[in-house]
């Protein structure tokens, strides 16, 4: 895909020639052996930072240098995919910018590229920060395939902006970052904000919808391996014990290390309150290394809650897990799925549940705001809930069900004298030796919690006796606090 203006009335009737090759990089980060793209200096060696401007010519694709003794031409041998629409509109635009980079056999090797401000002349300022920040974004892009450079060169990406000329030079310079289905929509909702036939309304939602849908990172669906080894050592981190239920979770994650793709089921926690539910949700999220957002059942009762209103009203707004998205400003993420089996408690309108199946099957998730399929393939779901009964079927079966047991009398005693109450005395800065609990003080804070699930009150516990600790250290003037059976039983009565 040259970079060419073919608007333009060519000389002499002459083909253009596009001089580069495409190469396709997933990198991150740009450095002399990985370069944006390869300039040739065959003819002559170019300085580390150079500035000038890409060009849009009729007859060859190059960067036109600014010398002391003038301009010279070199053309562009190699670019990096995922810039080649960034490079035609920056020709386009005649962007002046410098450019960094090294001398090497094979050409000059550009990794950096920055705006020259000079004010007033240019389609946008260095001092905004949109060519620096689109960079950035395209480089957190993977490569686009080879069937997507060769159709129409019409493109998208995602960032976080409002203006419609902002929206509008991201579209054309972001490259193809966007699935199919959301560069159609793209250029169909940016035809409507920029209407004279329309609403005001109608223009400001396309607007809205267009900033947060830019915004979202559309990512392809692989994932990396995971290592066993970390990802046991951050579930032993927030869980003490369990290890079947440890082992059940890595087993089903560790799928993606042969499909690098998310397993074909979510996770469903199911547990008594208080078990660690949550951690383990967001221990996986760790593990997945990415990023997590929770949606709690209990305080959702009208699907539109899920889905959004429809944009024929003055007040509509998306749905929450279209807000999810958007606040992860990725398309792979976590779905915590807080209470599950809360989600048949719709009122009348329809039932939550219904809406999760959509997205569970991980098919496509419609909007009723954004008016458009947001793909769901990099959405890993993890649900948690008190009791199972109360889940349907249908949502049962999107999900590998992991049960967790209570803690037995043991557990919580180590859980209490190695975890929690060490963790609360760190935190309210109290020094070793001065809050103690005996055996037998641990003894009677375990029997008086014997009829209670999980370890939330355990946790309470640990609180009080640390506080009232220090309440006696600094205003009492004693030296430590020893907590044996007779001062737990007076202080928990």
């Amino acid at each position: 895909m040259p970079v060419f203006d073919f608007s333009k009335k060519p000389d002499e009737n002459r083909d253009p020639i596009c001089t580069y090759t495409i190469f396709y990089s997933n990198e991150h980060e740009m450095n002399e052996d990985k370069p944006v793209m390869v300039i040739d200096n065959k003819d002559q060696k170019w300085e580390k930072n150079s500035t000038g401007k890409f060009t849009n010519p009729i007859k060859r694709t190059s960067f036109e240098f600014e010398l002391e003794d003038g301009v010279v031409s070199a053309d562009i041998l190699k670019i990096d995919a995922r810039f080649v629409a960034l490079l035609t509109w920056m020709g386009e635009n005649h962007i002046p910018v410098k450019i960094t980079g090294i001398n090497k056999e094979d050409g000059f090797h550009v990794y950096r590229i920055m705006e020259v401000s000079l004010g007033g002349g240019t389609k946008m300022s260095a001092e905004d920060g949109f060519l620096q920040y689109m960079i950035e974004r395209l480089l957190a892009s993977n490569a686009p395939s080879e069937e997507e450079l060769d159709e129409h060169d019409l493109e998208g990406d995602d960032m976080k902006l409002t203006s419609l000329s902002s929206i509008t030079d991201f579209i054309n310079c972001a490259g193809r970052t966007l699935p199919a289905n959301i560069q159609q929509w793209a250029r169909r909702n940016l035809v409507v904000a920029r209407s004279n036939e329309v609403t005001a309304a109608e223009r400001r939602h396309a607007q809205r919808a267009l900033s947060i849908m830019m915004n979202i990172q559309w990512k392809n669906n692989y994932f990396e391996s995971i290592d066993p080894v970390e990802a046991r050592k951050i579930l032993d981190e927030e869980l003490y014990g369990m290890e079947r239920v440890k082992q059940r979770i890595i087993e089903t994650i560790i799928q993606i290390n042969r499909t690098h793709t998310l397993p074909a089921y979510g996770i469903l926690l199911i547990g008594p309150a208080g078990t660690g539910k949550s951690q383990i949700a967001y221990a996986v999220a760790k593990i997945l290394k990415l990023p997590w957002t929770t949606l709690d059942m209990s305080s959702i009762n009208d699907p539109e809650q899920l889905t959004g209103s429809s944009r024929i009203y003055s007040n509509a707004k998306p749905g929450i897990i279209m807000e999810a998205f958007n606040m992860a400003g990725e398309s792979n993420l976590v779905f915590i799925i807080n209470e599950l089996d809360k989600a048949n408690n719709g009122k009348g309108n329809g039932n939550p549940a219904d809406v999760l199946l959509t997205l569970l099957d991980n098919l496509g998730f419609t909007d009723n705001y954004m008016e458009c399929m947001i793909p769901t393939s990099g959405v890993y779901p993890i649900a948690t809930a008190n009791v199972k009964e109360d889940i349907s079927a249908p949502l049962l079966s999107r999900f590998a069900v992991i049960e967790l047991p209570d803690y037995t009398e043991d557990e919580k005693k180590i859980i209490f004298s190695k975890f929690a109450l060490p963790k609360v005395i760190r935190r309210m800065g109290l020094n070793d030796g001065e809050c103690v609990v005996t055996e037998d003080g641990l003894d009677e804070i375990i029997r008086r919690h014997r009829g209670t699930s999980g370890i939330r009150d355990l946790e309470q516990v640990a609180e009080h006796m640390a506080a009232n600790a220090l309440y006696r250290i600094e205003v009492e003037k004693v030296e430590n606090v020893v907590f044996d059976a007779q001062m737990v039983a007076e202080l928990l009565d």
